[in-house]
């Protein structure tokens, strides 16, 4: 058998070992769902070798959808690690055999404590089994290890049985998109979310801006002192006029004018596109596509301009038009 085939093979009898799950879920499923729903702790999942890696996935799974998760090695947890169980806590088991020493010997000090244990195994029968509150089966037909050594199919199972736990409970808990941003501040979700103009804008002495009387050498240079490419225009009561950028700036000298005598108001945009701070970041970024404008600034309710906002800092924070993302 060529790599090609061998490789259609696996992913033929893992995708009929998740496909057999779907028979298999029953109110054991439903029970667990609900347990996890009202316990007022944690759910601490456990299991080893691989069936551990399983664990830790679910465990950030969880952790991600609303359900507060942690993952308990076997073997640590008999040398101290035990002590983060908790009574209001519940326990999810991830073992093949059902049997597996490390797991099993865990079974007298989870009742000890009191905590209830959800167990997803390959054989219902086994000592696991007979001592868990709810058995999910995860049980596989074959592996796709040609010796039936290597958990393949059965680890893909429990991966998706605990997946199927963590997305019914955040359809259960009504856990939002929202929600999910708010544990993803890092992702693109979470930026477009929460991400506020004031966090991006350049504040205080930083904000280029210029009297509408102000020469062109010193409405350059207000331009050239930051790395704006534009200053904002004010009148006498600081309140904004205008502003002046590269574009009015070329603009302006394929004209004919005494430019001795041209002043910051004569090369203006006036009414300028403006944004509160405590915008929303991405309305700021699909204000300047929908302009065509590179810079924003940001104005108090007094229409004084208090920061700037240019596009290479939205970009350089992780956002993106809504039409690119």
């Amino acid at each position: 058998m060529d790599a090609v085939e061998k490789g259609k093979e696996v992913v033929r009898i893992e995708a009929e070992a998740v496909r057999a799950l779907e028979g298999k879920l029953d109110q054991a499923f439903a029970g667990a769902v609900e347990l996890i729903a009202k316990t007022e702790g944690r759910v601490v999942i456990t299991g080893m070798g691989k069936s551990g890696l399983i664990a830790r996935k679910i465990v950030a799974t969880m952790n991600s959808t609303g359900t507060p998760a942690i993952f308990l090695h076997p073997s640590d947890a008999v040398h101290g690690d035990l002590g983060m169980v908790r009574p209001e806590d519940v326990v999810i088991c991830i073992s093949k055999s059902g049997d597996t020493e490390e797991v099993v010997q865990l079974l007298p000090m989870f009742k000890r404590i009191g905590v209830p244990i959800i167990s997803i195994i390959g054989n219902k029968n086994s000592k696991l089994g007979r001592e868990s509150d709810y058995v999910l089966d995860a049980g596989v037909e074959q592996e796709a290890c040609p010796y039936d050594l290597a958990p393949t199919a059965s680890t893909t199972a429990a991966l998706v049985i605990g997946d199927a736990l963590a997305i019914t409970l955040l359809n259960r808990n009504h856990f939002t998109e929202e929600k999910f941003a708010f544990y993803h501040p890092g992702g693109n979700l979470g930026k477009r979310l929460f991400l506020r103009v004031e966090e991006l804008m350049v504040k205080g002495r930083d904000v280029p801006k210029v009297l509408s009387t102000a020469s062109l050498k010193e409405t350059i240079l207000a331009m050239t002192s930051g790395r704006l490419g534009a200053t904002c225009v004010v009148n006498f009561s600081g309140e904004l006029t205008g502003i002046v950028t590269d574009g009015d700036l070329r603009r302006l000298l394929q004209k004919d004018h005494e430019f001795s005598k041209i002043t910051a108001e004569d090369m203006m945009t006036k009414n300028p596109k403006v944004i509160k701070p405590n915008a929303l970041a991405v309305a700021a970024i699909e204000a300047m596509e929908n302009f065509n404008i590179t810079q924003l600034i940001v104005t108090d309710d007094s229409h004084r301009p208090i920061g700037m906002l240019h596009l290479h800092d939205l970009v350089k924070a992780g956002l993106s038009p809504k039409s690119e993302s």
